[in-house]
């Protein structure tokens, strides 16, 4: 009996033995045959699928690209049903990167259509046998970082100097326009910020989450800025300084970030397109195409619309005083009626209407009559409550010793 349990024991042993060589030789032809590493994006092991990587050019429409890929009109206009509360196939838009999944069978059936909204948001429908869609995003990560320049001829070139976003130059214009004009910066002036990157998968920058703190070093003087929440109603922080007085005024010095005067409010101008003299009671600011447009102060749109002399335009009432005007937008992205805040998207820059190039002419009311908004005295935004300054001091107090510790970059 002892004999007969050693020879199992040995036999097992040998098998054993036999199927660990086994998983050896297997694990060398594995290596010897180079098997792709597992690539995976939009959580989908991309191995498991024929992918097709493309971006959608102007012209394309969804059920073009769902013929090219093989899936018929009927199966189509099933989807475009089906999926239309969280994907419209209609607003599909050039430039915008998709994939396309397919099955590893012989007809290389598609599974699935993901749609980039932009670099964090994204859309997945599937269009094999179950139809739906779900919207997703990427994980993001936050980082935070400090930062310091000096200008020599331009924000813009100091950023670039540093490889930094230029988005930090929209950023820093936004907290300072009404504190500091940009169009007047001089060699010399220097700048600190404390503020916070997003990335995706760690490496890869998709734009500033928020700046915490800030100075500008103007002709010698400095202007600081903490970002601080005092309206909890809102929930929207806004800018003030070490003083605890608002940066932001009740209206925004222009409807886009960081652009150029092309045009000035007068009672006489050459108008480019009809050819005579006329009053031009607008401001013109020069922008590329499809430039965001924003409301300068909050209120409630009372016309969007179209005219042969102002092209797409919104006006928007702000209060029982102040209106303002938007021409020549390439397209409009309020209704009327509707409520913006100060800062939301109303449109994109173009040439329609009247226009001989990319802008959009700013137009300003005062109790109904227009007038030139840099010759007017315009409120501004509230200051910290009295009772809130105690808190608010606490709050900038380490950011502003962080601000200190940051050495101001020289020329």
């Amino acid at each position: 009996m002892k004999k007969l349990g050693l020879l199992l024991m040995l036999m097992l042993a040998f098998v054993a033995c036999n199927d660990e060589e086994k998983d050896q030789a297997v694990n060398e032809e594995v290596k010897k045959k180079k098997l792709p590493p597992v690539e995976k994006e939009y959580g989908f092991v991309l191995n498991d699928f024929e992918v097709v990587r493309d971006t959608i050019e102007s012209g394309d429409s969804f059920g073009f690209i769902m013929d090219q890929n093989g899936v018929g009109h009927g199966k189509v206009y099933e989807i475009s049903n089906k999926v239309k509360d969280t994907f419209n196939p209609a607003r599909i838009t050039a430039g915008k990167k998709y994939m396309i999944l397919k099955a590893k069978d012989s007809a290389k059936t598609p599974q699935y259509f993901i749609y980039e909204n932009d670099k964090i948001n994204y859309t997945v429908v599937s269009i094999g046998d179950s139809i739906y869609a779900e919207s997703r995003k990427r994980p993001v990560s936050v980082k935070r970082r400090e930062v310091s320049g000096v200008i020599v001829s331009s924000l813009s070139e100091a950023m670039q100097t540093q490889g930094l976003s230029n988005l930090l130059v929209y950023e820093l214009s936004n907290i300072y326009q009404w504190s500091i004009d940009f169009f007047k910066l001089q060699k010399g002036d220097q700048f600190k910020m404390v503020y916070h990157e997003k990335y995706i998968d760690d490496t890869v920058f998709v734009g500033v989450e928020k700046v915490d703190a800030a100075v500008f070093k103007h002709s010698d003087k400095p202007f600081y800025a903490f970002n601080y929440l005092s309206d909890t109603l809102t929930g929207k922080p806004s800018f003030y300084d070490e003083e605890a007085k608002a940066l932001q005024s009740f209206f925004l010095k222009a409807p886009l970030d960081y652009s150029r005067i092309s045009s000035r409010y007068t009672k006489r101008r050459f108008h480019p397109v009809q050819k005579r003299w006329k009053a031009h009671l607008g401001t013109d600011y020069a922008a590329a195409y499809n430039t965001p447009i924003v409301s300068t102060a909050n209120g409630t749109v009372i016309a969007s619309s179209y005219t042969s002399g102002n092209g797409n335009y919104v006006k928007i009432r702000h209060n029982s005083k102040y209106t303002t005007q938007y021409l020549h937008m390439t397209k409009r992205a309020v209704r009327n009626g509707q409520t913006v805040k100060q800062g939301d998207v109303i449109g994109y820059v173009g040439s329609t209407g009247l226009a001989t190039g990319p802008h959009v002419c700013y137009r300003f009311w005062v109790n109904g009559r227009q007038v030139d908004p840099f010759r007017q005295n315009l409120p501004s935004a509230k200051h910290i409550e009295e009772e809130l300054k105690d808190e608010y001091f606490a709050h900038i107090e380490p950011l502003k010793d962080e601000l200190e510790q940051i050495p101001f970059k020289n020329i």
